[in-house]
């Protein structure tokens, strides 16, 4: 196995102090299924240079390159697991030496019940690492012998039994980034036209064609949702109003759920025919309401704004 030893000069740049920024190096193994790549986007997130399955032994040189002189890699995580086969038994002797060296790090294992890990393959149609021909029960249990020695070494062990990925990024968090800000929901306020289509990727839309329709105004039809005197048409009668007594209240419970779920962008679409006038108008306004909201990053998008007043 390769050594964590330093070539001398590095050595010799340590004890001078300006060898390296590296200031924490988090190793995160654990059990195939039980949430190391929302680890990983965790730490991603919070601005860690990370590496996704990385076989034990080049550890040790990723290590040195951190080590370097010039370096700008201040916080690093690793993701060493059985997808490395005959090499991840080394991982074990590798986190030994990153204790001998003197090595600000922490070795993050994550853990389920087998039921748990058996229902998450299932759910994903992946094959287990260790069992690609047999049955993930068979494959978990090789690989709880195989990785029992690491979980004794651990720093921390969190038990993802019953986690959702929302909590299991929040426990992270919580127990390995405290001075991490609360993370903020990016909410986008999308308008869109029926006539041209659905929305993709939204994650909630709201049907508005039941408003008054500016487009059959002749003043009105080349104006957009933006211009007062479309808001005032469509806003004629108590509809609008009536329609707002409902969807506030339903975000403002909404929204603070997502944030608390750790969800970090979703899209409220809105829709009318053409994409001009109603939906627009209702975008503008919740992006307004909102934006002022700590919890949220608000931004407003129209899709079909810029086709032909003619089209909707």
């Amino acid at each position: 196995m390769a050594s964590l030893d330093a070539h001398p000069s590095q050595q010799d740049a340590r004890r001078r102090g300006d060898a390296s920024r590296l200031q924490n190096l988090v190793v995160i193994t654990g059990f195939s299924g039980a949430g190391k790549s929302t680890a990983m986007n965790v730490f991603e997130d919070a601005g860690y240079f990370c590496v996704d399955n990385l076989p034990p032994e080049m550890i040790s040189s990723l290590l040195q390159l951190f080590m370097h002189q010039g370096s700008k890699v201040e916080r690093a995580a690793v993701v060493s697991d059985v997808r490395g086969g005959v090499y991840f038994e080394a991982l074990e002797e590798v986190v030994a030496d990153l204790r001998g060296l003197g090595v600000n790090h922490t070795l993050l294992f994550l853990d389920a019940s087998e039921q748990t890990l058996v229902d998450r393959y299932k759910e994903t149609r992946r094959r287990h690492p260790l069992a690609p021909d047999g049955s993930v029960a068979a494959g978990v249990a090789a690989e709880r012998a195989l990785l029992e020695p690491l979980r004794a070494r651990a720093d921390l062990v969190i038990d993802t039994t019953g986690f959702s990925t929302g909590m299991l990024a929040r426990k992270i968090a919580e127990e390995l980034l405290p001075q991490q800000p609360a993370g903020r929901l990016a909410v986008t306020f999308m308008s869109f036209g029926f006539k041209y289509g659905p929305p993709r990727g939204e994650d909630l839309a709201f049907d508005v064609r039941f408003l008054p329709n500016p487009h059959y105004q002749e003043d009105l039809r080349e104006l957009t949702g933006r211009d007062d005197r479309v808001v005032r048409y469509i806003a004629r009668d108590d509809r609008l109003e009536r329609l707002y007594q409902h969807l506030h209240p339903l975000l403002d419970f909404l929204f603070p759920q997502y944030v608390a779920e750790g969800k970090s962008h979703l899209v409220v679409a809105i829709g009318c025919t053409g994409g001009r006038h109603r939906s627009v108008a209702v975008a503008e306004h919740l992006a307004e309401r909102y934006q002022a909201c700590r919890q949220l990053s608000v931004a407003v998008a129209h899709r079909d704004l810029d086709r032909r007043a003619g089209d909707a």
